[in-house]
């Protein structure tokens, strides 16, 4: 019948044209659309950035998107969902965040058979493995890696590490970026079990921060066993949307801390696993401690796992204390000695003046951490170098020149980093210094590209001598192989790279390092509900390994790019990701991982957020309905 459509009456009657029944639906859909107006009018609006809202919405998508798969451990209802989506129409959800959905499916469809795999004794595989080994050890590839293999300080404590993880149940190894740690202890412990006859209980899965880490380090181990990555060989590599698996049993899987947290939604004790090796833990990333926390838990259940935790600096006191007191074993680095600048031996060594002479005040009082909510650490420290900062200059009349000191107050008036600067000093090494790579660090891509444009466009850096490769994150995995090429005889490669030259890869014949001295790092101010990412001065640890990427096959140099007053204001370590951003992630992994209650949870991290942090981020997705009261 009629009636479907039509304006209402006088006094909000019904259209005269209806008759009987077509009268009384139209009141029904009267009063449907004036509760749902009504339930909008009285909704909650909550206000975040894209950002948090895309990463929110791929967690909630990935758990419906679970329900397709074995042992799903949570699932939304619908009219969960779009309570959700309707509640969050505030913000418009970028088109990129559309095909999540299938790109995890295809993941875990991709993986599922090699995720599941039990560590089953199987004694046939296990004299297969032997013999494998066996051949492997005349072979002419196997020796000749064997004797680069031979040279790493972690080679000749083989036994020792070995029978540590043996005898114990978690075992904390601290050791300098280069010893050899990360690419030789999961081959030690996998030889170990091939001798023993027991190869196809050894399933080793060893975490990585970086997607680039996980990939170079596990084709790296592949070519030291005179193999192919995955391909069903001893060491592969998996991480989102990509994978090399290696076999089922008796295999080294090196993977991003992310993938871990993923298997966890389908096997809570990861029961898979025969030894779990947690690498770069000194980098304090969320996925990391989160996931330290976790195999905390998992420990008195699962006393077959063995669980080997890897830092690069001497910090190790800290993670051997978090789980009880556990054995600490230090690998002894070596690099070749490396002599090391500040800014004001920058400035007086290239005879360094500012082409713009009219500089950038930011304000009268510059922040210690510009553009972050401030800290009352960060405070006090400025205060500290502000009331320092005119007897430092006059300390430094009689080493430095006039011109060098007039210099330094023109670049501490300006808080960004002097990118003509490093070029200038790029051109000083090239025309003046060693041959050898150069390595630059940079806070983030707009540096980096800037600085990779500057260089470009100069004349000498654009012949065929020079090679220059930008690294960072977004880039994809296969340019970013780029950087471990060794260039030809009279060649010379400058990388720019974020914090990810840091520890994560290894460039062999970098010679000269540029600290650019700051990193990007995301703050979150609770109490203004405010998150920024901004460049912020590096740690002393930070610099400490920026310098240690130099000399290692040679006499090395280290050009910092802050004054010797600020390096003594450093902080010791970075703050822990956990307690600088905001965690609404966090909260929805704690449910969807079914851990207990967000807060009891995150009261046993080894450094816990703060209360504030945790109740705003939780009131915000109970506003937004992607939590209950539960």
């Amino acid at each position: 019948g009629g009636g479907a459509s039509g304006s209402g009456g006088a006094r909000g009657r019904h259209p005269d044209h209806l008759k009987g029944r077509d009268i009384g639906l139209w009141y029904s859909r009267r009063q449907g659309q004036r509760s749902q107006d009504s339930e909008r009018q009285q909704r909650a609006v909550v206000h975040m950035d894209e950002s948090r809202e895309q990463h929110i919405t791929r967690l909630l998508n990935s758990v419906q998107t679970r329900s397709d798969f074995k042992e799903p451990r949570v699932t939304l209802s619908a009219d969960s969902s779009m309570n959700w989506r309707s509640g969050a129409s505030t913000c418009p959800v970028s088109r990129e965040v559309k095909p999540v959905n299938k790109e995890i499916k295809s993941v875990f469809t991709a993986d599922l058979e090699f995720l599941f795999q039990t560590i089953n004794r199987d004694m046939f595989l296990d004299e297969e493995l032997r013999e494998d080994l066996e051949k492997k050890r005349v072979n002419s590839r196997y020796l000749e890696m064997k004797k680069f293999r031979e040279k790493l300080p972690s080679y000749s404590m083989r036994n020792e590490l070995v029978e540590l993880i043996n005898e114990n149940q978690v075992v904390v190894i601290s050791g300098e970026t280069g010893c050899g740690k990360t690419t030789q202890v999961t081959q030690f412990i996998l030889d170990d079990h091939i001798e023993r006859g027991v190869g196809s209980l050894c399933r080793i899965a060893c975490t990585q921060p970086r997607r680039i880490s996980a990939i170079s380090i596990a084709e790296r181990v592949a070519a030291e066993r005179a193999e192919t990555c995955g391909d069903g060989n001893s060491s592969g590599y998996q991480i989102r949307l990509q994978s090399r698996l290696p076999r089922k049993q008796g295999s080294i899987l090196y993977c991003t801390t992310g993938i871990i947290l993923q298997w966890l939604q389908s096997d809570s004790l990861l029961s898979t696993v025969s030894h779990l090796i947690l690498d770069e833990i000194h980098e304090r990333s969320l996925h990391s401690d989160v996931l330290m926390t976790i195999v905390k838990d998992i420990l008195p259940f699962r006393p077959d796992l063995k669980v080997v935790l890897m830092s690069a600096t001497l910090n190790a006191e800290k993670f051997s204390q978090y789980f009880d007191r556990c054995p600490i074993i230090h690998i002894p680095g070596f690099t070749y000695p490396v002599r090391e600048y500040i800014l004001e031996d920058v400035v007086e060594l290239i005879r360094y003046f500012p082409k713009e002479q009219v500089v950038r005040k930011t304000s009268s009082k510059r922040r210690f951490m510009q553009g972050c909510p401030s800290r009352p650490d960060k405070e006090q420290k400025e205060e500290e170098y502000q009331l320092q900062w005119a007897k430092y200059l006059r300390d430094l009349q009689d080493s430095y020149s006039a011109s060098t000191i007039e210099v330094l107050e023109m670049l501490d008036e300006d808080d960004k980093i002097d990118l003509n600067l490093i070029v200038a000093l790029i051109r000083h090494i090239v025309l003046q210094g060693e041959d050898g790579a150069i390595l630059v660090f940079l806070p983030g891509w707009d540096n980096i590209s800037t600085l990779h444009d500057l260089l470009s466009s100069q004349t000498m850096f654009q012949s065929d001598r020079f090679v220059i490769i930008p690294l960072h994150s977004l880039m994809p995995s296969v340019n970013q192989t780029e950087v471990f090429k060794k260039p030809p005889p009279g060649v010379r490669k400058i990388v720019i790279a974020t914090n990810i030259a840091e520890t994560s890869i290894t460039i062999d014949d970098v010679v000269h390092v540029i600290d650019g001295g700051k990193i990007k790092e995301t703050h979150f101010d609770t109490q203004n509900n405010i998150s920024t990412m901004a460049a912020e001065w590096v740690s002393k640890a930070n610099a400490k390994q920026r310098k240690g990427r130099a000399g290692r096959v040679q006499a090395g140099h280290c050009y910092h790019l802050y004054n010797g007053l600020r390096e003594c204001l450093l902080d010791d370590y970075q703050l822990p990701e956990i307690m600088r951003i905001p965690l609404e992630e966090l909260c929805l992994q704690i449910k969807i991982l079914r851990l207990g209650r967000i807060a009891s949870f995150l009261e046993k991290v080894m450094q816990p957020p703060s209360k504030e942090a945790v109740e705003l981020a939780v009131n915000h997705l109970k506003e937004l309905n992607a939590l209950d009261r539960n």
